[in-house]
């Protein structure tokens, strides 16, 4: 399941610099989580060039990420929003919570840079 979830999370960010070829085989078994053997049928192809492919364009996408880091910020960015929002929750004085909004804010905005 963990592997789906990635590949789910590159494709969402790395997608759009696949060829249109290369869109479709992979959101078949990310999306629509079809076997190799039954994209290999539906695009008149060996299960092989399917595997290959898949495993190219993943290879390809982990490499964007490193080189780019757009996933690690995104969920880097998303953890702190979790955290503002369990502070909205939190039973505090106003000016402590104030006070902690603004370091939480400062976080994000070093996480922006």
């Amino acid at each position: 399941m963990e592997k789906i979830v990635e590949q789910g999370l590159l494709y969402d960010f790395y997608g759009p610099l696949l060829t249109r070829h290369q869109q479709k085989i992979y959101q078949r078994l990310v999306y629509d989580d079809l076997s190799l053997n039954e994209i290999a049928e539906a695009e008149g192809i060996s299960r092989q060039a399917v595997h290959d492919l898949v495993r190219r364009c993943t290879a390809q996408m982990q490499k964007y990420e490193e080189l780019l880091g757009m996933i690690r910020r995104f969920e880097t960015i998303r953890s702190d929003a979790d955290a503002l929002e369990n502070m909205a929750g939190e039973d505090t004085d106003l000016p402590a919570l104030r006070e902690r909004i603004r370091q939480q804010a400062r976080i994000i905005k070093k996480d922006l840079e």
